[in-house]
């Protein structure tokens, strides 16, 4: 039997085809990041071709209005851009911040969790009240500290370059906590098992233990927590840009569309704020049920 086979007779797959929410979010999940990486293929137009952009085109409504051009099938912008492209170019912008994001709290969260229950003292009880002295501030003050700390250290002609990786490492610093709490609880677990006793005993590297052995049998919880963490990330980089503290307008994320948008929205041009946003609350959602359903169908308890 195949792997491809075993894993469509496995317990995880039954538990997704017989979740009908699971199904439609995983679609929509899809659809959204294939439509993002693909952009340059799908978009229409090239919001970001100064060359190829007309001021007589802005403020143009979605095409099934009397108004509307069937060019621009979800209107167009204040500088005649076409939203539904700037929608696809945005979504990969804030997929990427978030990918990035998650990977980065995610790997500093492992490292610190295993240190933390293996080597266990001292450094465990340092480790873990920063974690609670973290977690005594919201995740967005923490982003915004970060962020604000590095526009200080870097002159204002070099903020939209470094722009990506500020945002990155704010939201990304921000959020390690709860992997490192998750892994150290498992570890703590882990690290009195016969296994892990038989590779002290051979004289196996405290390390080699650590990341060898250990960390394969903790990263189911931090898988679950990393999938959840995603539309959590997200939503982060898009209330800073929406503040006007994250992505610059020249590589906007749907959160730059968003507050871009909102300075039109009272005047009537409704759609240059209500499209970006129906896709971001798309996007956030099908992956927080994927995430649900991921942590659901892993609990052996809920089988």
């Amino acid at each position: 039997m195949t792997r491809l086979a075993a894993f469509l007779d496995s317990d995880l797959a039954w538990s997704f085809r017989h979740s009908p929410v699971t199904v439609v979010a995983a679609i929509v999940a899809i659809i959204s990041i294939v439509g993002a990486i693909g952009s340059p293929l799908f978009a229409p137009h090239d919001p970001f071709d100064l060359a190829k952009l007309d001021l007589l085109d802005a403020f143009a409504p979605p095409a099934w209005f009397d108004q509307g051009k069937a060019a621009f099938l979800l209107g167009t912008d204040d500088q005649g851009r076409d939203v539904f492209s700037t929608i696809l170019y945005g979504t990969r912008i804030s997929l990427a911040v978030g990918v990035a994001s998650v990977v980065l709290s995610m790997a500093l969260g492992t490292a610190l969790g295993l240190l933390a229950g293996y080597v266990g003292g001292v450094l465990d009880a340092f480790i873990m009240r920063v974690a609670d002295v973290q977690l005594s501030f919201p995740a967005i003050l923490i982003a915004l500290l970060i962020n604000g700390l590095a526009r200080i250290a870097w002159p204002d002609a070099a903020h939209a370059g470094i722009a990506f990786w500020v945002i990155v490492l704010s939201i990304g610093l921000s959020g390690w906590v709860q992997y490192a709490r998750t892994v150290r609880g498992s570890t703590l677990v882990e690290a009195r098992k016969e296994y892990v006793q038989a590779a002290r005993v051979i004289g196996r590297h405290p390390l080699a233990i650590m990341f060898q052995h250990v960390l394969p049998n903790v990263t189911g919880p931090v898988l679950v927590i990393a999938t959840i963490h995603l539309a959590t990330a997200i939503t982060t980089e898009a209330t800073l840009s929406f503040l006007g503290v994250g992505m610059p307008p020249t590589t906007p994320s749907l959160g730059t569309l968003i507050r871009i948008g909102n300075d039109f929205l009272f005047s009537g041009e409704w759609w240059i704020t209500v499209f970006p946003g129906v896709a971001l609350v798309a996007l956030v959602l099908s992956v927080n049920l994927l995430g649900d359903w991921l942590r659901d169908a892993l609990n052996p308890r809920l089988r």
